[in-house]
């Protein structure tokens, strides 16, 4: 089942999570941000922005989850688009989203 078509300018989807409400928070790789959406409806819901195109992965975390964390790629990337995009590869950490994430569940071996 399809949950939600990708506009043009969010490019492809990477990394995921979901947060405590069951939101499901996707990286979108060269489109330079990271967007929530309510899988009840298929609606994108949320969109954080970023200062760098290649967004990778996103996860909560922090003492009560309620802190993002982004990452970035600058792998295969020429010296002139670096020099275009001074964060790529950098970690975001983005706070005030209004939503918290959840524990993760570890698995015993």
């Amino acid at each position: 089942k399809v949950l939600y078509h990708l506009e043009k300018e969010e490019q492809m989807p990477d990394g995921m999570c979901i947060d405590a409400e069951g939101k499901l928070w996707v990286a979108c790789i060269d489109g330079g941000r990271v967007i929530r959406i309510d899988p009840e409806t298929g609606k994108r819901i949320q969109t954080v922005r970023l200062p760098t195109p290649r967004i990778t992965s996103c996860c909560f975390g922090g003492k009560d989850y309620s802190e993002m964390y982004v990452t970035s790629a600058y792998d295969g990337l020429d010296e002139t688009t670096l020099a275009k995009e001074p964060h790529a590869g950098e970690i975001f950490k983005i706070t005030g989203l209004g939503v918290k994430g959840i524990p993760q569940n570890f698995y015993a071996a």
